[in-house]
């Protein structure tokens, strides 16, 4: 994992359909081949996450399980 920030203007983000509008922590993510990018939907110019792929793929299912 790391937190570059290369090329993001790019990328198409997405945030959670469980995210509302009225504030509250809440992320975006946008896919890459290869990589996710994760970032505070409320502060969209602060640090972002990468991560590859496969790594993303483990969170979400183990986060489904939760």
């Amino acid at each position: 994992m790391n937190t570059d920030a290369h090329s993001t203007e790019e990328l198409a983000w997405s945030k959670s359909s469980y995210s509302s509008n009225e504030g509250g922590e809440c992320v975006e993510v946008a896919v890459r081949a290869g990589a996710v990018h994760v970032r505070d939907s409320k502060d969209p110019a602060s640090a972002q996450l990468t991560v590859a792929g496969p790594s993303w793929t483990d969170f979400v299912r183990f986060a489904t399980q939760a």
